[in-house]
């Protein structure tokens, strides 16, 4: 009885000790908000790897994304070498193909950056951007996510030198507190720039302008994951901050509508446009799902016509898209994925000559080094993510994030689980994931024979299998 008495106090003691190791570090939220209990997580994970040799369920298996796919993003984001052993285990839609002398080390150049925006003519702006990053953090609002992740995201965003978009909840002093570019989104309830009776407030749009943070605005049509849907943020997240930053009530539900009231036609979507860019000075973006591809023509026709109206870009959201809540019909089966919308976006503009004129952001899903360079060769100038950002600040796919109880504190309401993601560490977490991506992405480059990443063409990768959705690619 002596000896069990001993074993039991010693293992007390242990996980005594464990605890409070757990409560005091910074770099696991999971054992923060968990602690001893997490290290089923971190010991399943670990030994995953050599245990789904005796058929268990495969990495690539999941959904939404796979385990290939979370493993990229955290052992970037943690430092960790992403280099493999053995051989592949994935199973390509595609593949790059490679030049026979690719490029030398002494003969690559950094990304040089694209402009966004003119200074002369017809809808030109006061202040043109010049975006330094190819890879940026797609829009999410605030109140959708935590302060906590906000700030993180802001600050690493100032790290690696790229833009954060804010979503459609409005700018808060979180996405400003790292000194980071800003996008400023305007989703269809106007928020952060509307007056007390919902409507578009020159005013308040001049106050945001002002910031020298925010270089672009953002005119959200609709997103991936919900088109013709407006956002959902429930009314437990409604706190008197975010209420204050929306401008609406304290505790009720924040359901946009699902378009904008004032934007119903391509020539009011073009006056949409002209005002934002004469009022803020700034370049402005267009934030879409294809659906008719026959509106595309119409669009950049109509942009031709009436060059005042014209966007300086336009940001394609594929259907796979992410959100925090959403109808699951209009989640699984509205809007093109980008797979087939990019290439069809990117055609269009070209074909009535824009391709100087607006520059395409294209995003759904596109976290890996891959997915990037596709999207480069499909005709995107930009590419934007927002679910790989999340999981560089430590998300673990829980499907939590419409309930406010997400365990690693990323889109919690609870500050009990907030706490947990501490943004100094984290930053540091986004700012590794963002460069590794640009990276490999220069690594694919070379491989082909580009000196940058701004040479990538339709021909330089080929579909390996097509299907519904599949990855489009040139054979030529």
């Amino acid at each position: 009885m002596i000896v069990v008495a001993v074993v039991l106090a010693v293992g007390l003691v242990g996980l005594g000790a464990l605890y409070l190791r757990d409560i005091r570090q910074t770099q696991h939220t999971i054992l923060r908000n968990y602690p001893v209990l997490g290290h089923v997580r971190y010991f399943a994970e670990t030994w995953g790897e050599y245990m789904r040799q005796y058929h268990y369920l495969p990495d690539w298996a999941e959904r939404p994304f796979n385990r290939l796919e979370r493993s990229w993003v955290y052992r970037s984001a943690k430092g960790v070498s992403s280099l493999v052993s053995f051989g592949s285990e994935n199973v390509p839609a595609f593949v790059f193909r490679n030049a026979p002398f690719p490029v030398l080390d002494e003969e690559r150049r950094p990304f040089p950056g694209i402009t966004v925006g003119i200074a002369e003519g017809p809808g030109a702006c006061r202040m043109p951007y010049h975006a330094g990053s190819f890879f940026n953090i797609s829009g999410m609002s605030y109140g959708a996510l935590s302060h906590a992740a906000v700030s993180a995201l802001s600050r690493g965003a100032k790290r690696a030198g790229i833009w954060l978009a804010t979503g459609e909840g409005g700018l808060a002093p979180y996405h400003l507190e790292g000194g980071c570019d800003v996008v400023m989104q305007l989703g269809t309830a106007k928020y952060g720039a509307r007056d007390a009776a919902g409507n578009l407030s020159d005013d308040r749009l001049r106050a945001i302008a002002a910031h020298p943070e925010v270089k672009m605005f953002e005119v959200k049509l609709a997103q991936g994951a919900k088109p013709g849907k407006g956002g959902i943020l429930p009314g437990a997240k409604v706190t008197p901050e975010i209420a204050a930053i929306r401008g609406i009530p304290v505790g009720e539900p924040s359901i946009s509508p699902n378009r904008h009231r004032d934007i119903g036609s391509i020539r009011e979507l073009g006056a949409f446009v002209d005002r934002l860019r004469t009022v803020t000075g700034k370049p402005v973006g267009v934030k879409f799902v294809v659906g008719d591809p026959a509106f595309l023509d119409a669009w950049f026709a109509d942009c031709v016509a009436h060059p005042e109206g014209c966007p300086d870009y336009v940001q394609v959201d594929g259907g796979e898209g992410g959100t925090g809540a959403a109808p699951a019909p209009l989640v699984d089966y509205v809007g093109l994925p980008i797979t087939d919308a990019l290439p069809l976006v990117a055609a269009a503009r070209d074909r009535h000559g824009l391709a100087a004129r607006i520059r395409i952001v294209a995003s759904g899903k596109l976290i890996t080094p891959d997915k990037v360079a596709w999207a480069l060769c499909m005709g995107a100038d930009f590419v934007s993510a927002a679910r790989g950002f999340m999981f560089s600040l430590g998300c673990i796919q829980a499907m939590k994030c419409g309930s406010g109880r997400c365990p690693t504190g990323v889109t919690s309401a609870e500050p009990r689980l907030i706490a947990g993601l501490d943004p100094a560490d984290k930053s540091v977490r986004v700012a590794r994931y963002a460069t590794r991506v640009r990276e490999e992405v220069e690594v694919i480059a070379h491989a082909c024979g580009l000196v940058d990443p701004t040479g990538f063409l339709p021909c330089h990768v080929t579909a390996i299998e097509r299907g519904v959705g599949g990855f489009r690619a040139a054979d030529g």
